[in-house]
């Protein structure tokens, strides 16, 4: 579908309501989730809002509203396939397209039970035998609910102790059979299901499932090369407590200095690399057995792959909106063991975690059949940066979302309303009520009224030098000082808010390249110009 269309084009493409396309001037609930089951259930098609019925574009934004509403169709309804919202442009004036994917397993159906398919511009619902043959032809067995073949007398007897243990039950109870029966973990024959010798036994010794492990590959840089290769087997628990230990701990964290205080702050939230990977285990295909999930550690980011696309209805657009599982079971035992955040809670998690942390989005793709997830390990401010936020936090003076403002505001920009939308990525409102906050607490002081009120760092609280200088810079500040007289490690420290063995450091590169001089010993030592 294109982005732009003249108003011919347009007309040829909604020449009739079709099997393929219908069109709608609001976003009622019914109606939307009506076409999008329908759409789902036959070959897909497009809904255009904004159009009547007699093919006049009366136009429609994709503002927050229309879109929230459209999703919110979606989720109210059973089983929706991939859909996609956006706005095009005829003849310049914009209309809401929802692109409706046909689903390829299962079907779906309205929020009040409905089967409907379309049929000839109408959607139609099936009743009788009509709906009967069509549920028996496309419903859907989840692989995980499958029979593998593993009597429940081959669980490992510590994996099924551990696994009552955190659903409140005993390992001993005659009712535990049932009760796994129930969780989806075993067979109605006491046969493991796939998701019960995921979690009962090493599914590489039970069933030969190989590659369904964790591999975490290290790259020295950003070529194809790693120098380091290690792999998480055994049960599912195990993989992900492993593998985000390995993880968290191989990435490591910043140690900044401030004044007193010491702050470890983590290359990547413990949390963000625990979701990450509890997702990539939750909603892997498990059929796909030739492939591992592979985490790549690179020097500016961690990438998780693992094999299978999304689950319909979930697209990379709507991961925040749709919710869907491949292996609900999986996710159900994850989450109890406290490994995974609540079903359709994970992507929130990550992407508002390192929001706080101060780091760049992750970033979600599909590349062939798989799904993949960038976390970067960087972000809008540098570690002394977070370290000096950090410090303020800690003291009280300020506000988590505020945060981004004060960094550029420590850099020497003069902020403006203009410019805090633009860092906040908020409205205009918004902005305004962050920068008189920031003004209010004594942390920013306001120049100017109304429209031509800037906003600059206040001098109580600019952050050390050490913060804020490259060592070019802080080399010329010790040195001008020096200028005055002999400087002591301390008066450094004092300078620029380094710690000691790193100010130690930088009056020792001065000495090196001759443009101090060292003089005393010990506790007497001095610094100062040659000559």
């Amino acid at each position: 579908m294109a982005g732009s269309y003249s108003a011919e084009d347009f007309a040829y493409l909604v020449d009739r309501e079709s099997d393929q396309v219908e069109l709608k001037t609001g976003v009622g609930l019914s109606p939307l989730q009506e076409a999008l089951v329908a759409f789902s259930n036959a070959f897909g098609g497009a809904i255009f809002v904004g159009v009547t019925n007699e093919r006049e574009v009366v136009g429609r934004r994709l503002d927050q509203a229309t879109e929230d509403r459209v999703h919110e169709a979606a989720r109210i309804a059973h089983g929706v396939g991939r859909y996609r919202v956006r706005e095009i442009a005829v003849e310049g004036r914009p209309v809401v397209a929802v692109s409706v994917h046909r689903r390829e397993d299962g079907f779906a159906q309205t929020s009040d039970g409905r089967l409907l398919v379309r049929r000839g511009g109408h959607n139609v619902a099936l009743i009788g035998h009509e709906a009967w043959d069509f549920m028996s032809n496309r419903a859907l067995r989840r692989f995980e609910c499958s029979d593998s073949g593993v009597p429940l007398s081959h669980a490992d007897p510590g994996l099924l102790e551990e696994l009552c243990g955190i659903h409140g039950w005993s390992a001993d109870d005659a009712g535990t059979v049932e009760r796994l029966r129930e969780r989806g973990l075993v067979n109605g024959s006491g046969i493991l299901t796939i998701a019960g010798v995921l979690f009962l036994t090493d599914p590489a010794q039970s069933l030969g499932l190989g590659k369904a492990v964790v591999e975490v590959r290290r790259y020295p840089d950003d070529g194809p090369d790693y120098d380091r290769r290690v792999v998480g087997n055994g049960p599912l628990q195990r993989q992900v407590r492993w593998a985000t230990q390995f993880i968290t701990e191989e990435l490591g964290s910043d140690l900044i200095v401030a004044g007193l205080y010491r702050y470890e702050l983590a290359k990547l939230p413990e949390v963000v690399v625990r979701e990450a990977l509890a997702n990539a285990v939750a909603h892997r295909s498990y059929e796909l057995d030739r492939t591992a999930i592979v985490v790549e550690l690179r020097p500016d980011a961690v990438v998780v792959t693992s094999p299978g696309r999304l689950p319909e209805p979930v697209t990379v657009e709507t991961l925040r909106q749709a919710q869907a599982a491949r292996n609900p079971t999986v996710i159900d035992v994850l989450r109890r063991f406290d490994l995974a955040e609540d079903a359709g809670r994970g992507v929130d998690v990550m992407e508002d975690t390192m929001r706080q942390e101060l780091l760049d989005p992750p970033r979600f793709s599909e590349p062939a059949n798989s799904v993949r997830v960038e976390l970067p390990l960087r972000g809008p401010i540098t570690p002394r940066e977070r370290g000096w936020i950090a410090d303020l936090e800690r003291r009280g003076q300020l506000h988590i979302t505020d945060r981004l403002l004060l960094v550029h505001a420590a850099r020497g920009e003069r902020l403006t309303n203009s410019r805090a939308r633009e860092i906040l990525g908020v409205d205009n409102l918004t902005a305004r009520q962050a920068l008189h906050r920031l003004r209010d607490a004594r942390l920013l002081e306001q120049h100017g009224e109304r429209r031509g009120a800037t906003y600059v760092l206040s001098e109580s609280i600019a952050p050390p030098a050490a913060f804020r200088m490259n060592p070019v810079q802080l080399d010329e500040l010790i040195l001008a000082r020096a200028a005055d007289g002999p400087v002591t490690n301390e008066a450094v420290r004092e300078l620029t808010g380094l710690d000691r063995s790193s100010a130690l450091g930088v009056l020792r590169r001065l000495v090196s390249s001759g443009r101090l001089v060292q003089v005393g010993g010990r506790r007497w030592t001095r610094y100062r110009l040659p000559g």
